[in-house]
């Protein structure tokens, strides 16, 4: 069974500015030994945003899952907050019913 090649940042780049050099994209998946359909994927990625290209494996950033946890986080607390808030506003106004009815049925003796 064949492991999977990988391929540097770097490398990709020198392989697709290839194509500039007239070379077709069939012959460099040969060269190369990469699936037509990877190649085609590096394509669209570089063309979309050059600078970005081919930046980690998949994975996203420490700083990253740092940001989106703490948003989670964020929107969690916010959620419980606007839920508590209903609930007591709802218990108070019932507190407040209660309490004038405990004043209306005083008896003065």
């Amino acid at each position: 069974m064949k492991t999977r090649q990988k391929f540097t940042r770097e490398a990709k780049i020198t392989i697709l500015r290839e194509l500039e050099n007239a070379k077709s994209s069939t012959q460099l998946c040969r060269e190369n030994g990469i699936h037509p359909l990877m190649f085609s994927k590096w394509k669209l990625e570089y063309k979309e945003n050059t600078v970005a290209a081919f930046n980690g494996n998949g994975n996203i950033s420490k700083p990253e899952a740092n940001l989106a946890e703490s948003e989670r986080l964020i929107g969690q607390l916010y959620a419980e907050n606007a839920f508590f808030t209903k609930v007591l506003t709802s218990l108070e106004a019932k507190l407040l019913e209660h309490q004038k009815q405990r004043e209306g049925n005083w008896i003065w003796l």
